[in-house]
C-alpha cells in the first residue's frame, strides 16, 4: 500500500498543471494557442520567454517535488528508496500527461521529467540536458531535443551505474513514454511541419 501511495502522492500532484493556469491567469484557453499543447513549450511560444521559463521551472519542481516528498514522507518505513522515488516520479509524470484535473489531457512530461532526475540520478540528467543543449541549437527543435534526452537516458545510466538496477529499467520506461508522447511531433518531423524557434 505505501507504494501505492507514492504513486497517487506523484500523481496528484503532476495533475497540478501550470501551463493551464498561467494561460487562465492572463484570460487565455492554451489548447486554441500554437500547437495546443498544455505544456512550457507551447507557453514560450504563445506568450513569451518569461511564462515559458516560468512554467518550465514549476513542472520541473513538480517533478523533484514527487521524489522528495516520497522518499521523506514514506521512506521511513524501511521500504526501497529508489523505488519510492521511482513511483513517485512515475505518478506526476503520468499526471502531468493525463491530469484528472484536464479530463485527462496534459503535456509531454519532459520538464516533470528532468526535475524528478535531479533528485534520482543528476548525472543521468546532466549528460541528457547535454544531448537535449547540442539538438536544440543545431535545430532549434524542443520536439526532437527532448526524443533525443529520452532516448539519452537509459544509455547515460548503463555507462554510469552498475547493473542490474531498477532504475535502469526505469529509464527504458522513461525514454518510451516521451517518445510516445511526441508521436504527433515525430509526424510533424517527418512531414517537415514541426514547429521550431528559429525565427525567435
Amino acid at each position: 500500500m505505501t507504494y501505492i501511495w507514492a504513486l497517487l502522492i506523484g500523481y496528484f500532484l503532476g495533475s497540478i498543471n501550470f501551463a493551464v493556469l498561467v494561460a487562465k491567469y492572463k484570460g487565455l484557453d492554451l489548447f486554441s494557442l500554437g500547437s495546443g499543447n498544455p505544456g512550457a513549450t507551447n507557453v514560450k511560444r504563445t506568450m513569451g520567454a518569461f511564462w515559458g521559463n516560468t512554467v518550465f521551472l514549476l513542472d520541473f519542481s513538480k517533478g523533484y517535488l514527487a521524489v522528495f516528498l516520497t522518499q521523506s514522507i514514506l521512506g521511513l518505513g524501511g521500504f526501497n528508496y529508489d523505488l519510492l522515488g521511482i513511483l513517485g516520479l512515475l505518478g506526476a509524470i503520468l499526471g502531468h500527461s493525463f491530469s484528472i484535473f484536464l479530463k485527462f489531457r496534459g503535456g509531454k512530461g519532459v520538464a516533470t521529467t528532468m526535475g524528478g532526475l535531479l533528485a534520482l540520478m543528476p548525472w543521468v540528467l546532466v549528460l541528457g540536458l547535454v544531448a537535449w543543449l547540442i539538438v536544440f541549437f543545431s535545430t532549434r527543435v524542443v520536439a526532437m531535443a527532448s526524443i533525443v534526452f529520452a532516448i539519452s537516458l537509459p544509455i547515460s545510466f548503463y555507462f554510469l551505474h552498475d547493473l542490474p538496477d531498477v532504475r535502469w529499467i526505469f529509464c527504458i520506461v522513461l525514454a518510451i513514454l516521451i517518445v510516445v508522447r511526441h508521436y504527433s511531433n515525430i509526424q510533424r518531423l517527418l512531414s517537415g511541419k514541426e514547429h521550431d524557434f528559429s525565427k525567435k
